[in-house]
């Protein structure tokens, strides 16, 4: 059955044509980029620069990963820190470590991942049942998340001695450390959630208007009490692999995640909006700034000059993901 000349006037099938060539923009962006720097600097295309690469990128991709989730719902999630710095400090504590006699291993992992689940609960829950905005929520666990790891250290450090844990960071496969290939897999269950699940569907149908799925039978509530759980086990895993990379755990550990995550997400083309976007288009995002920084440092960048720089990408990427035609008020 062919459109007619009126359907393929109408604005939606336009509006569709302009998201899926958009949709590619940060993968040309990318690739313009790594000819750009490479071009400058040919030490930019080495293996040892490209492990660099992805050992930056292993984090943000994983933080990322839970944020397109909450974003693609149309909500946000600041307790990205909050979940990243509580999950490594309690990881330093409970496996092998210099400030104990714990041991825990494997368990303690699961500990880890069962908090940033049971915070990200509390998220869905204060957000859903308490109507409260999902920035302020998420806020206040943000914060409270950070207090409760400086009241577990008192302001101190924990060594991490556990041989798995800091082989996440120092052993490799093919070349690029075990960590790399952790944050491969969760893209990879993600992927598994968002296409093949019918969670997947559901945060997408919300992000395309709520009160719809309403109407539709699906339980908006449960849907994103649940996103939020999901995202905080995400963010969990980020908190791993981020005392794995430094060795240690502390209460400084998750300081300027959010930015990154959020700037990656955004780039990689996820509207703010909710309802367009996906997980491998945060993986191009994070790429990209990933790729930015480091080729701002080959080129000799100041490091001032490369924290502007990510703020106009981030202002950018937001105007052009955003259809503004749709949007009466701007608030």
């Amino acid at each position: 059955m062919t459109a007619t000349p009126e359907e393929l006037a109408s604005p939606q099938p336009r509006r569709a044509r302009r998201w899926r060539v958009a949709s590619w923009a940060p993968v040309m962006v990318l690739v313009l980029l790594c000819i750009i720097i490479t071009f400058i600097n040919p030490n930019f295309m080495t293996f040892g620069n490209l492990v660099r690469i992805s050992q930056s990128a292993m984090i943000p991709l994983v933080l990322g990963i839970g944020a397109t989730f909450i974003i693609l719902m149309g909500s946000i999630d600041l307790s990205v820190e909050g979940v990243l710095t509580l999950g490594a400090v309690m990881l330093s504590m409970l496996v092998l470590n210099g400030a104990n006699a714990n041991d825990y291993g494997i368990v303690g992992v699961f500990i880890v991942l069962l908090t940033g689940a049971a915070v990200g609960f509390i998220n869905g829950v204060i957000h859903v049942r308490l109507k409260v905005p999902s920035f302020m929520a998420t806020l206040g666990t943000w914060f409270i998340g950070v207090g409760i790891a400086n009241a577990l250290l008192g302001g101190m450090a924990t060594r991490i001695n556990d041989p798995w844990i800091r082989g996440l960071a120092v052993q490799r496969f093919l070349g690029f450390p075990w960590g790399v290939w952790l944050a491969l897999f969760c893209l990879a269950v993600a992927l598994v959630i968002q296409n093949y699940t019918r969670l997947g569907r559901y945060i997408y149908a919300l992000g395309g208007g709520e009160e719809l799925a309403a109407l539709s039978g699906i339980s908006t509530a449960r849907v994103r009490i649940t996103t939020f759980t999901l995202a905080g086990i995400f963010y969990a895993v980020g908190g791993i692999l981020a005392a794995a990379q430094l060795g240690l755990g502390n209460a400084q550990i998750g300081n300027g995640r959010l930015f990154t995550t959020i700037t990656a997400v955004v780039v990689g083309g996820t509207s703010l909006s909710g309802g367009q976007g996906s997980v491998l288009q945060t993986l191009v995002g994070v790429l990209i700034v990933v790729v930015l920084s480091n080729g701002m440092v080959l080129m000799g960048v100041p490091p001032s000059v490369q924290i502007g720089v990510q703020g106009l990408m981030i202002i950018a990427a937001v105007a052009l993901s955003m259809d503004r035609k749709l949007m009466r008020i701007v608030k």
